[in-house]
């Protein structure tokens, strides 16, 4: 037995004015890790990516970021210094889902030209270190706005126009990094995407249905026959672009410092990410849902739709006509990811109890969508 201090008991003993430690909170019991296996590993590994910078000696200690339905993601901290590890659901989950090892590697290439995806340190593919292949990146401070928004917004409603714009800007950022010039063409296969990611999700759908939902197989066929050509400039495409991805400098609200959740980021069509973003920004904010979904962009001040595709028009010079599309394909998608979670509990591979009544959920979500026009 190791004569470390309990990590996720540890909390109390190491909360400093100079860290922020709002958005973490202990450790779910269910949801506990070998911790000793994990600090003798992340100690030796630090150690030598970090440098002499890095306290070896230093106790860990553990805290988890709550947000999310999906990858479980943690706070590591060897006395003042921080890190982030993140690893799949626990229990079995969809073939080619949670790939770490690849979002690692995606991060590794993007960080050097795109410096608001964290940092990635360390890579593990050795499963018996704690049950699942994970990694370790950097932590960045700042402001998140999950299921409400945080005082700086709560109680300046006119900065919610500059951080409108800022996540509109970075997205545009994002698609105007030259792909070809860096490499990044290597990270995906841009021909035929839009069609490997209908196909792909439509599938995901069959695997997990358990129930029946006919608006869902609707929705896929008409996706499948709605089809656009191929982006003529494909670009970075980071898969979950939205409001509770990207952090906010806490001085600056109108400033983003960090965008997460690499896992599902490809190159391919660059209006698959907007059609996210207007999903979740869009789609569903209404007041009925909004506890769903975490948006709290239908308050007054937030960007609304319009206002979105002509920033984000004017920063790329892309041709939008097409948008309702990918506005239909991310709510489809987005609804199979609940059901895919939804799947795990009802299979009982999971006791979280948020996860419940997503199946409610995803029919509310096929219901905006074929609404929005995705009708065959």
């Amino acid at each position: 037995m190791s004569d470390e201090p309990n990590p996720a008991k540890a909390y109390s003993t190491l909360r400093g004015a100079a860290l922020d430690s709002s958005d973490t909170r202990p450790v779910r019991a269910s949801e506990q890790l070998d911790w000793d296996s994990l600090a003798a590993y992340a100690r030796e590994k630090l150690a030598a990516v970090v440098g002499g910078q890095f306290d070896a000696a230093a106790p860990m200690t553990v805290e988890q970021f709550p947000g999310g339905h999906s990858n479980l993601t943690y706070l590591l901290r060897f006395d003042t210094q921080e890190f982030v590890l993140r690893r799949p659901p626990l229990g079995p989950v969809p073939p080619k889902a949670h790939d770490m090892a690849r979002e690692y590697r995606i991060l590794e290439a993007v960080y050097p030209v795109f410096p608001l995806a964290p940092r990635p340190y360390v890579l593990c593919e050795d499963a018996s270190v704690i049950g699942a292949i994970f990694y370790i990146m950097e932590r960045r401070h700042g402001l998140v706005v999950r299921s409400d928004e945080p005082p700086e917004l709560a109680d300046h409603p006119a900065a919610r126009p500059r951080v409108s714009q800022a996540l509109v800007d970075t997205l545009a950022r994002l698609h105007t990094v030259d792909i070809n010039a860096h490499g990044l063409i290597a990270l995906g296969k841009p021909a035929g995407f839009v069609e490997r990611q209908v196909r792909g999700w439509s599938e995901r759908w069959k695997g997990s249905q358990t129930s029946e939902l006919p608006e869902m197989d609707t929705l896929a066929a008409w996706l499948t026959e709605c089809l656009p050509l191929d982006a003529p400039r494909p670009t970075l495409v980071h898969g979950d672009f939205k409001l509770d991805n990207v952090m906010l400098d806490a001085l600056d609200v109108g400033r983003v410092v960090a965008v997460f959740d690499w896992e599902m980021s490809a190159v391919g069509d660059p209006l698959m990410d907007l059609g996210i973003l207007l999903a979740y920004w869009v789609h569903t904010s209404t007041v009925s849902q909004r506890n769903a979904l975490t948006s709290v962009t239908y308050r007054e001040g937030w960007f609304t739709r319009a206002e979105i595709l002509e920033r984000y028009g004017e920063r790329t010079g892309l041709d939008l006509a097409n948008v309702t599309f990918y506005e239909v394909f991310a709510v489809f998608k987005l609804a199979v990811v609940l059901q895919q979670i939804f799947f795990r509990y009802h299979r009982r591979q999971t006791d979280d109890p948020r996860f419940a009544e997503l199946d409610k959920r995803v029919a509310w979500l096929a219901r905006i969508a074929a609404s929005l026009g995705g009708k065959a």
